[in-house]
């Protein structure tokens, strides 16, 4: 069983919750114009990387009449994503080393995973299983906007917590994170020396601010949510990851210091109290067609 992934680096709820904020119906239009498909068609899509399957849920909806597998290669995403999403096939993989034939697929896509593989590997086994003319889709993830509201900004001992983290943590070297990062030059030009051609790019805006009024209720506490989520899971991940150094009284009274910032900022939204803190994320797409 391979859970390096969502034990040390990104947690299971943090990346399922925020991505289902990401890939919302809002914003799927901004999608669907840079992907290019034809909606109504019976095509086979590969997501390569499809972390716990929120992503591959919004393309169920997106993509009905789609064939869509999904992997990964940790077993704890995938065993989420079955839990939690329907409509497509999850299987634990490498995607490094995909198990299927050559010109299987009719479509591969991926979300912030081309920054963590060797280019040449990255691309080649997607140009493998891509049949003949079939569409490659890379998203990557842009420098964006964050802004937290008042309530959730650290005390002294949650700061002298997070100086220690960034003192002994090495989880980017460690577990491979990131290795090959790119500019929006450079990945569509990876696209194209690898395999492909007719390369397009584009961006879309994720703008997720709770008190936005075009947000419903629903949806404004799905962000406070996530962004909780986001906070427990990295302050779990620190002592999963560096147990000699941090105990877990210390642990136990950051979770509780966030949960109660977190419950605050709820009360503040239920009465009207706006903040305006803000996320908004930029998302590159990147389009490319297998040579014949």
């Amino acid at each position: 069983m391979n859970v390096i992934w969502s034990k040390y680096v990104q947690g299971t709820k943090t990346l399922y919750y925020s991505r289902r904020l990401r890939f919302d119906d809002l914003f799927a239009e901004q999608y669907k114009a840079l992907f290019a498909l034809e909606a109504d068609k019976p095509i086979k899509i590969l997501e390569a990387g499809c972390g716990p399957g929120a992503f591959a849920g919004a393309l169920h909806r997106w993509y009905p009449n789609a064939e869509i597998t999904a992997v990964d290669r940790d077993s704890e995403f995938i065993r989420f994503a079955k839990e939690h999403e329907s409509g497509a096939f999850f299987m634990e993989s490498d995607v490094t080393a995909l198990p299927f034939e050559d010109n299987t697929f009719d479509v591969t896509i991926s979300n912030t995973v081309a920054e963590h593989i060797e280019p040449s590997v990255f691309y080649g086994e997607q140009r493998r299983v891509l049949k003949p003319g079939g569409v490659c889709l890379v998203l990557s993830s842009r420098k964006g906007i964050s802004v937290e509201p008042d309530c959730i900004a650290p005390n002294e001992f949650e700061r002298q917590f997070w100086n220690r983290v960034r003192q002994y943590d090495d989880s980017l070297e460690k577990y491979a994170v990131c290795q090959y990062p790119m500019n929006e030059a450079g990945l569509p030009a990876a696209m194209e020396k690898y395999g492909f051609s007719d390369i397009s790019t584009g961006f879309v805006t994720i703008d997720l601010t709770p008190d936005n009024p075009r947000f419903s209720p629903a949806l404004a506490h799905a962000m406070i949510e996530a962004h909780r989520q986001s906070a427990l899971e990295g302050i779990q991940s620190v002592l999963d990851s560096m147990p000699e150094h941090f105990s877990d009284r210390e642990i136990d009274e950051m979770k509780g210091l966030a949960n109660a910032k977190f419950d605050v900022r709820v009360r503040q939204y239920d009465r009207g109290e706006k903040q305006w803190d803000t996320n908004v994320s930029i998302i590159m797409v990147v389009r490319g067609m297998k040579r014949q």
